[in-house]
């Protein structure tokens, strides 16, 4: 740890172009070993772990206009994830042609848009209880490649604190698709794995709260936002476990607003902290 921030600190003009390259797509060098890489690419875990809950979050917003659960506030979270998908899928494209990424991890970067073309198509068709099965699957198979290429990205890191970026990161997946799951439930459009996703993924986030209490990479900062972190999920867990009526519905929608708000914050305190180090 000492040598790495002894070559951060040595090289600061390098270090504004690793963090500017973060800003502009975390598009990474070919010589992807150098410790200006290795700080792109906790930016790059943080990027690409983005694209798992922007699978979900659009699922969810569907699922809330079929529900008619705060309508306007659903086609706004839709048409933001739109953009932000679009955005990064334009960023990443760049890369792409530069030749900038390893060629397995240029595959899943690829696979990831594809995937979210498809389900671009799914959630602009009109809502039905059919079309949110064909939605919440398709969403599930982008978050699949989604993840799988932010753990390609984690392992090129090759320091063990760039899980916490991924873990961290996570936790805003889990928050979109807890609420999907739990509007699927009241759509009765929910099979068992619903039911059993849904209980394996609180247990899922309660268990990553308690691993980023404990590591040892921590800020004020960061311990300031785990402790907002924890009363949002209180409220959260405690809206999912509501009968699904009008205010329980409403409940969900904002609650996992606010927690994917906090968790988000706390992904970046993360990324920030790992490149103080690396």
């Amino acid at each position: 740890m000492t040598n790495a921030r002894s070559i951060a600190q040595a090289l600061p003009c390098q270090r504004r172009v690793a963090v500017q390259w973060v800003a502009a797509g975390i598009l990474l060098p070919t010589w992807a070993g150098g410790a200006q890489a290795q700080m792109a690419l906790s930016g790059a875990i943080n990027h690409a772990g983005w694209f798992r809950a922007l699978s979900q979050r659009m699922a969810k917003a569907y699922c809330q206009q079929y529900l008619q659960v705060l309508p306007e506030a659903a086609r706004d979270v839709l048409g933001h994830a739109r953009k932000r998908v679009q955005q990064g899928s334009g960023e990443l494209a760049r890369g792409l042609q530069s030749g900038q990424w390893p060629a397995e991890v240029a595959r899943q970067l690829d696979e990831v848009q594809k995937q979210f073309a498809l389900l671009d198509q799914l959630t602009a068709a009109p809502t039905s209880r059919a079309a949110l099965a064909a939605v919440s699957e398709q969403s599930d198979r982008t978050l699949l490649v989604a993840q799988a290429v932010t753990e390609s990205i984690e392992k090129m890191a090759r320091v063990a604190s760039a899980r916490l970026v991924n873990l961290a990161g996570r936790q805003r997946m889990l928050s979109q698709r807890l609420a999907k799951n739990y509007f699927l439930v009241a759509a009765k459009a929910d099979t068992k794995l619903v039911h059993a996703q849904l209980a394996a993924d609180a247990a899922d986030f309660r268990q990553a709260m308690q691993t980023l209490t404990a590591a040892p990479v921590s800020t004020p900062a960061i311990r300031g936002e785990l402790e907002l972190a924890a009363p949002q999920w209180v409220f959260f867990e405690a809206a999912l476990r509501r009968p699904a009526d009008e205010q329980g519905l409403s409940a969900v929608a904002t609650t996992s607003e606010r927690l994917l708000s906090v968790m988000d914050r706390l992904t970046g305190l993360y990324e920030a902290a790992l490149r103080e180090v690396l």
